[in-house]
């Protein structure tokens, strides 16, 4: 690829008239996609779909309301990390021939051997004042060339301490879907892809366009970009042991089928001993007794955030029966499951927190 700063062609017009009709010159919203190796399949075209849907009526995939072009560098094909690849992929264009450029990553996000002609892109869309999108770990494609600068992003809860670890001077949280800094989107990935897209849908053609879509891709609504990722995060912030930290993760992904002591300690290569005196000194406490804490940590955050019942949620979070729960929590909080979820309804209107309602 020429260098970022050479001047190129104009852009081919859009086209895509799969189902025979004109195609007006300038479609009211018009995105670039750029794929990553072992781009993460699901984001990109839960995307792509929503822009298909809201850009022609009947499904029929004409580029008339909305546009896209799918790039890499070079032109090059791209394997998602489902193992299937993408083809006809178009080499790196003029940035600002879109109204935005997403970035779309995936598995390869530990890579930190960047394409200089990628950087240099990202740089040259960002002096040219050309929106940028992150989507799934694209966020981190955009935070190593250097323009995220001080904003926020949204990353997917399963990258956050890889992202924090390798940028830990970019604010990123995972609290929501995804966040709009004005000039950059980022947003967690999977089909918070497909919410991003019916948000630039509806800000750029009008709601009955995202809603055209919605009726297509048979969706319950739009989800909102403050909605919590559908998944439970323990803070592990603060534990330095990188054993302890290891064996957390493992406790977090078994909540609903609790692993022994020994499963813990073959996991992450040490004796059940030294994995409880390791986790004695860091965090003060047994890992059984991590483990019995963050489940029902996970159950609250279930009970503020889900419509499941309380027996539901029991037995998610490994409890033997409703009763077993309704025991471990009240202990805990000091109410029960269901009074504190009535508790939560009533206080979401006047905004208290989680922390009030168990003084």
């Amino acid at each position: 690829m020429p260098n970022a700063s050479c001047a190129r062609p104009a852009p081919a017009p859009f086209v895509g008239d799969a189902a025979g009709g004109p195609v007006p010159a300038a479609p009211a919203l018009k995105v670039g996609l750029v794929l990553l190796d072992q781009f993460t399949l699901a984001a990109f075209a839960g995307l792509v779909d929503v822009l298909r849907l809201a850009g022609d009526h009947g499904g029929r995939s004409r580029q008339i309301h909305t546009a896209w072009r799918v790039m890499s560098v070079g032109g090059a094909p791209r394997r998602s990390s489902a193992g299937l690849s993408v083809t006809d992929v178009a080499d790196l264009i003029e940035p600002d021939a879109f109204d935005y450029v997403a970035v779309c990553g995936g598995n390869d996000y530990l890579n930190q051997n960047q394409a200089p002609e990628l950087t240099d892109w990202l740089r040259l869309a960002a002096r040219r004042r050309v929106r940028m999108l992150g989507i799934c770990t694209g966020t981190f494609a955009l935070a190593q060339a250097g323009v995220v600068g001080s904003r926020s992003v949204c990353v997917h809860w399963n990258v956050l301490d890889a992202f924090r670890a390798r940028f830990p001077q970019v604010r990123a949280v995972v609290d929501r879907l995804f966040i709009d800094e004005g000039d950059l989107i980022t947003c967690a990935g999977s089909t918070a892809a497909i919410d991003l897209g019916l948000y630039l849908v509806a800000r750029h053609c009008g709601r009955d366009k995202a809603q055209q879509a919605v009726r297509h891709m048979m969706l319950q609504g739009i989800r909102p970009a403050r909605l919590p990722q559908a998944h439970f995060y323990p803070d592990l912030g603060d534990i330095g042991d990188v054993r302890v930290r290891q064996a957390a993760h493992f406790i977090e992904q078994r909540i609903d089928t609790p692993p022994t002591l020994d499963a813990i300690a073959r996991y992450v290569g040490i004796s059940g001993r030294q994995l409880e005196r390791a986790f004695r000194a860091a965090l003060g406490m047994t890992p059984m007794a991590f483990y019995r804490r963050i489940r029902l940590e996970y159950a609250r955050w279930l009970l503020e955030n889900g419509p499941a019942g309380i027996t539901r949620i029991a037995l998610d979070c490994g409890f033997s029966d409703g009763a077993h729960f309704a025991r471990e929590f009240r202990a805990h909080y000091g109410v029960s499951p269901r009074r504190y979820a009535q508790q939560r309804r009533r206080a979401a209107a006047k905004g208290e927190t989680a922390a009030e309602l168990t003084c």
